[in-house]
């Protein structure tokens, strides 16, 4: 399949999935939110756990069931001690943004919220500037 397909059907379903979430348990698909869900349930005592589970499952089983189906040609480059600090950097983040990109890009900026706005646009530039500097004026390659 076409990388461009790819992308455009993984959205596509991102957004369906989204959809249904909300219309089924009337919340946003706020993943870090999930989690923390997950995590310390006593913090969330009103609304179920099962859904988040079962929605935190899928994303961890489809990339597997998509290798399985596709046979991608993927290449991680990092080591994994990097990728294990940049998902703890992306967890800092979305506590300190109240949100991560799920809640904000898809979710918020969906349903025309300027807060989702203001979050999406500063968590982009953010990345967009931390590559930069990593890789431009640093000149670290990894």
């Amino acid at each position: 399949m076409h990388p461009f397909l790819n992308a455009f059907s993984g959205g596509m379903l991102l957004g369906i999935a989204a959809s249904i979430y909300l219309l089924v348990h009337g919340r946003i698909t706020g993943i870090s939110g999930m989690i923390d869900q997950v995590i310390q349930p006593n913090t969330w005592q009103d609304k179920p756990l099962s859904p988040a589970i079962w929605f935190i499952a899928g994303l961890i089983a489809m990339p597997y069931f998509y290798r399985w189906l596709e046979q991608p040609q993927i290449h991680i480059s990092a080591s994994p001690v990097l990728l294990v600090i940049a998902g703890l950097l992306v967890g800092f983040g979305t506590r300190l943004g109240s949100g991560c990109t799920s809640g904000h890009g898809i979710c918020g900026i969906s349903r025309l919220s300027p807060r989702s706005f203001i979050a999406t646009i500063t968590f982009m530039l953010s990345g967009f500037m931390t590559v930069y500097i990593i890789r431009h004026v640093a000149g670290v390659v990894l």
